[in-house]
């Protein structure tokens, strides 16, 4: 089971990276579009449609990897002080409340978006001639089926916590910094209290 769970992290983070590379290109377009405003006074027509479509594919495709990551934003100061199957059952609850219904509602409405943007051949209005926005829009169902499959891995590992009381393993690339230090603090005070029982 382990193997199955590393395997969505590793699809989820591959999916991640691979779009992360559109910040590069949003740096680039953003940067030329300040250096033509301010120095030659020549503002470009399709700068904004593309910051908006690279801004807007960097923060789908990331979602799936940072559920993976286990990166996503929680109220940390309470949910930390539960024990492990406290915070497998909340999660599991909160996971069918509102994870899975949330992102079926999402693909199911991004799948709307896409087919009839794709029906009429849509293209950005904000710029004379607008890129076409259909594949942009199909990066909605697409990122929900790899938060959805993501989910699937996450349900696992809360069943799994709470059989064990312990979180099962998963990939790590990044460590949250409040995490080194409190684990820095944890060794500290652990040698600490060695030594004074010496």
């Amino acid at each position: 089971m382990q193997k199955a769970l590393l395997l969505i992290d590793k699809i989820s983070t591959l999916f991640g990276q691979i779009f992360a590379w559109s910040i590069i290109a949003l740096t680039l377009v953003v940067t030329y579009e300040i250096f033509m405003r301010t120095v030659f006074r020549a503002p470009t027509g399709w700068a904004f449609d593309w910051s908006y479509i690279l801004y807007g594919t960097l923060f789908m495709t990331a979602g799936a990897y940072a559920l993976a990551r286990n990166g996503h934003v929680r109220g940390d100061f309470v949910y930390r002080k539960f024990s492990v199957r406290t915070q497998a059952w909340l999660d599991l609850v909160l996971y069918f409340l509102f994870f899975f219904p949330g992102m079926l509602a999402f693909i199911y409405s991004g799948y709307g978006f896409t087919w009839i943007s794709w029906l009429i051949n849509e293209k950005s209005t904000f710029s004379p001639n607008g890129p076409l926005l259909w594949p942009f829009k199909a990066l909605i169902p697409i990122c929900g089926g790899f938060l959805v499959l993501q989910g699937i891995a996450e349900v696992i590992r809360c069943v799994i916590a709470i059989k064990t009381g312990v979180w099962p393993e998963r990939l790590h690339d990044v460590e949250e910094t409040e995490k080194l230090i409190l684990e820095a603090a944890e060794a500290k005070a652990a040698a600490e209290a060695q030594g004074a029982a010496r």
